[in-house]
C-alpha cells in the first residue's frame, strides 16, 4: 500500500512527495527511486521536513509512528485498521485530541465512487447485507479477515446506520493460517437497524456487494463494478394501484407480467473517482481548512471496536 499511496500523492495539485521512509532501506531507496524523492529507515528524520505523513506499515507499528508524528504535531494518515488494538486506537484518539493534529484512517472503500453516491441519497437503513469475498490475498498474514477485510463494510455500515451497535453475532474459522479466513456477523444497532455481513479469503472470485433497505429506497449495489440501482418508494405508489385493478378481474394473468417493468428503478449515478485520491485529497484539505476528513480517529476507533467485538464471538463460538 505505501507503493500506492506514493504515486498517488505524485499525482496530486498542492501537494510534494517529500520522502518514503522503511526499515528496510534498501526497499526505501527503491521506492524513492521510482518516485523522485529521497528514502530513509528512520522516520524521525522526517521531523521537521514534512507537512503530513501517511503510515503504511504493519499494523502492530501504528501506534509507535502514530505517537512520534502527532506528538510532534505532523496530521497523519493510518492505514486501516487504525492499531493493532482499540486500547491502542483509543490512545491515537487521545494524542490527536490532546494535541489538536488531524488523523484520519485509510478505510478507503468510504471513497469508493458507489459509497459515495450512497451518501448523497441521504437514506435511513433498516437492514443491510454486504457481502466481500476473493481468492486468498496473499499479504496481511498477521492479521485474519476480519480486521484485513470485513473492516471495510464494519466502517461503511456504521457510517450508513449512524448509531451504536447494541448486539453483535459472529461466526468465524481458519482454514489456512491461523487467524480467521471467513466470518459472517450481525449487528443490531440502537435505533433498530439490523446488518449481516460476511467477509472470506477462500472464494474464488471477487464479489463486493451490498444492499440496503430503507423507508425511501431499495439499493443493490456492486462495489467491485461501480455500479447500483435504485428502487424508490414514493415513485411506485401507483404499482400498488395498478395491481388491485387487475386483481378485481378475475381473468387476470399475472404470470405474464414483466415485474421490471412496473417499477421505478434507477441506475445510481456514479462518479469515476479513485478512492485513494479521494481520500487523500480529503486529508490534506482537512489540514488545509480545518474541517474533517472523510474517515477521522474516531471513525476508525468505532469500526476497530465493533471489529473486536466480532473477533470475541467468533473466538467464543469456536468448533471443537
Amino acid at each position: 500500500m505505501g507503493n500506492i499511496h506514493a504515486k498517488v500523492y505524485r499525482q496530486l495539485d498542492g501537494a510534494e512527495l517529500v520522502a518514503v521512509a522503511d526499515r528496510d532501506l534498501e526497499r526505501a531507496e527503491a521506492l524513492a527511486e521510482r518516485h523522485g524523492c529521497t528514502a530513509t529507515d528512520k522516520p524521525e528524520s522526517l521531523l521537521g521536513a514534512v507537512d503530513a505523513v501517511t503510515i503504511s506499515a504493519p499494523t502492530a507499528a501504528h501506534l509507535e509512528l502514530a505517537e512520534l508524528f502527532i506528538t510532534n504535531g505532523v496530521p497523519v494518515l493510518i492505514e486501516k485498521p487504525l492499531a493493532a488494538s482499540a486500547e491502542q486506537g483509543r490512545r491515537i484518539v487521545e494524542l490527536s485530541q490532546k494535541h489538536g493534529v488531524v488523523v484520519a484512517v485509510g478505510h478507503s472503500e468510504r471513497c469508493n465512487p458507489v459509497v459515495q453516491a450512497m451518501k448523497r441519497l441521504n437514506i435511513e437503513p433498516m437492514f443491510i447485507e454486504a457481502n466481500r469475498v476473493s481468492p486468498y490475498p496473499f499479504r496481511s498474514m498477521d492479521i485474519g479477515v476480519v480486521l484485513d477485510v470485513m473492516i471495510h463494510d464494519i466502517d461503511i455500515i456504521l457510517s450508513l446506520a449512524n448509531s451504536r451497535p447494541i448486539k453483535v453475532e459472529a461466526v468465524g474459522v481458519n482454514a489456512i493460517a491461523e487467524h480467521e479466513d471467513i466470518c459472517n456477523a450481525r449487528l443490531t444497532f440502537e435505533n433498530g437497524c439490523i446488518a449481516n455481513v460476511t467477509a472470506s479469503r477462500l472464494a474464488l472470485k471477487t464479489e463486493r456487494r451490498v444492499r440496503v433497505f430503507s423507508r425511501q429506497a431499495y439499493l443493490s449495489l456492486d462495489y467491485f463494478r461501480k455500479e447500483g440501482v435504485v428502487i424508490k418508494t414514493d415513485p411506485n405508489i401507483d404499482v400498488v394501484k395498478w395491481i388491485r385493478e387487475r386483481q378485481e378481474k378475475q381473468d387476470f394473468d399475472f404470470s405474464q407480467v414483466n415485474w421490471p417493468e412496473l417499477l421505478h428503478i434507477e441506475k445510481l449515478e456514479i462518479t469515476d473517482a479513485e478512492p485513494l485520491k479521494v481520500e487523500q485529497e480529503s486529508f490534506l484539505n482537512a489540514i488545509r481548512n480545518g474541517g474533517r476528513p472523510e474517515v477521522t480517529a474516531e471513525d476508525g476507533l468505532a469500526a476497530l471496536e465493533c471489529a473486536e467485538q466480532i473477533l470475541a464471538c467468533v473466538r467464543a463460538h469456536k468448533w471443537k
